[in-house]
């Protein structure tokens, strides 16, 4: 009875009512009472046992609720494993998508990590990234990233430089024999490999293109939708399709494929070679019951679908992007979306190529141009090269100032006449300057001879006006200058009028002053013309 008590106590029951009628039915009731008394006792002791029921019921529930949301949480231990040559930007890939723009290359394998964040259950988790070298010396380092136990939470990532396409599909088959040579070491047990391999069948079969209807909220896949892919119809898989089934999730990205329109300019590239190209790598994908991602870290292309695809095959996050293939640069093929028939759709736009044609045989390495390393020439100091040029002007012989002058003289036409010719042989009764009292000497300097030149040009232009209206012979001249229009007059009857003396006057004194300037500069000149005149 006590006993009751106290486990109904640590209930909450009435534990000293209980007590008080225990010790009065022990001492002075009558049998009537006894028997009331036990089944009072027996009602207490049901009443703590519900009791006890219901607060067993109550830590089920909180366990049960501790325990879902322990398995609702994001699991741990998800790798991505990346593969690709030396330069095909597989660390620049993953740097990017964590936001880093410059990420450091290592040796060997290098060990990154996604952040992972399921906004609805506010929960996150880190993802393993491993990325081997491009060297097959380093291949031994995937038993760090690939282990038996830890296979089945592991995604292989296959990454191809577009920029030299005719790597793509060797790339792919070296690298895709290196992982298939790895799983064989770990030695999983068949039962268990055949069952990742049938998950892998199933998932490829049972892709649903994504639709308007479809969620786009971060919430993670409900059984729901795994009911209803229970419920579809499975479609069998073609005769090409995951023949080399490697038992997880293989994802095949191109990089680089901002260098699509550089194969277009510098090697001729046409749209049938692109297209080309993705067949090969669309019939690989086929084989292995891979995703098609081309990306561009440059240009920032399809690199956050890359980051969702991987959460979505890791951990089920729903998936709502449809497959595209319009766009060369941008293709995105899910895992289960692609088939023969599809891939024959690129077929059709061959012009020059076939569909069966090999892929070494049209895709070949463009020759390599042998550059010939010049002697690297070093532009010297501004000073040195002055001072080297003035030594070379010094040895040099003088040159006289100007162009050289032509001695001979010329008539306004611009031809040379000849020495023999007197500038006014065509008048002979007004000379101005005489031939033989001006002669060019050969030490005048150039400006001082351009001048007399000037001087004989309007002199000979003066003799030409005042010569034509007398004509030969000076007729029609004064009648005290007579035939021979003597030294006396040298102008023409019509100059001697009121109007115009004084202009030819100042005509010809400036014409004197500018015959001056020769013979002050040349002491050797003959007489001037004006004392020639005077004479």
């Amino acid at each position: 009875m006590a006993a009751a008590a106290g486990r109904a106590g640590s209930f909450g029951s009435s534990s000293p009512g209980l007590g008080s009628a225990a010790g009065f039915s022990s001492s002075s009731s009558p049998p009537s009472s006894a028997a009331a008394a036990t089944t009072n006792n027996n009602n207490a002791e049901l009443r703590a046992g519900g009791d006890e029921d219901d607060g067993q019921n109550l830590w089920s529930c909180i366990l049960s609720e501790v325990s879902t949301r322990s398995r609702s949480k994001l699991p741990s231990g998800k790798n991505v494993l990346l593969l690709g040559e030396d330069g095909a930007g597989k660390t620049s890939l993953i740097g990017k998508i964590q936001g880093i723009e410059e990420y450091k290359k290592g040796r060997g394998m290098e060990y990154l990590y996604l952040n992972v964040h399921d906004e609805d259950r506010d929960d996150q988790t880190r993802c393993n990234v491993w990325i081997l070298d491009g060297d097959l010396y380093h291949k031994g380092l995937l038993k760090f990233a690939m282990e038996a136990s830890s296979l089945k939470d592991t995604l292989i990532m296959l990454v191809v430089d577009m920029s030299r396409p005719w790597t793509a599909l060797d790339s792919l088959q070296k690298w895709a024999s290196v992982v298939r040579e790895h799983i064989d070491k770990l030695k999983i047990p068949p039962e268990e490999m055949k069952e990742m391999e049938q998950k892998l069948v199933r998932d490829f079969q049972e892709y649903i293109e994504p639709g308007e209807d479809f969620p786009a909220s971060p919430q993670r896949r409900n059984t729901s939708l795994q009911e209803d892919k229970d419920d579809s119809v499975i479609l069998p898989l073609g005769a090409d399709t995951l023949t080399c089934n490697l038992g997880i999730p293989v994802v095949v990205v191109c990089t680089k494929c901002d260098a699509i329109s550089v194969l277009e300019k510098e090697h001729d590239y046409r749209d049938e070679h692109f297209d080309f190209i993705q067949s090969h790598i669309r019939r690989f994908c086929l084989q292995y019951g891979a995703a098609l991602i081309y990306t561009s870290v440059k240009e920032n292309k399809n690199i956050d679908l890359v980051y969702k695809y991987i959460v979505q095959k890791l951990y089920g996050f729903p998936f709502n992007v449809p497959a595209v293939v319009v766009e060369k640069d941008a293709v995105f093929i899910p895992a289960g979306w692609d088939n023969d028939k599809k891939i024959g759709i690129l077929h059709e736009n061959f012009q020059t190529l076939k569909a069966e044609d090999s892929f070494e045989d049209i895709i070949i390495k463009p020759p390599v141009r042998k550059f010939v390393h010049e002697k690297e020439i070093v532009a010297e100091d501004d000073q040195v090269f002055l001072m080297k040029q003035q030594s070379q002007l010094a040895k040099q012989p003088p040159t006289a100032a100007g162009r050289p002058v032509d001695a001979s003289p010329r008539v306004p036409g611009g031809s040379p006449r000849t020495p023999n010719r007197s500038v006014t042989s065509n008048v002979a009764s007004v000379t101005p300057i005489p031939t033989g009292s001006k002669k060019i000497d050969p030490n005048m300097k150039a400006g001082a001879t351009s001048e007399g030149v000037l001087a004989n040009f309007f002199n000979s232009l003066l003799s030409k006006k005042t010569g034509s209206p007398g004509g030969p012979g000076g007729v029609g001249g004064s009648p005290g200058g007579g035939g021979t229009g003597g030294a006396g007059s040298n102008l023409p009857p019509s100059a001697k009028k009121s109007g115009q003396k004084p202009v030819l006057t100042d005509v010809q004194a400036e014409l004197d002053r500018i015959s001056r300037k020769p013979e002050m500069v040349s002491p050797t000149t003959p007489t001037s013309p004006t004392e020639g005149e005077a004479s």
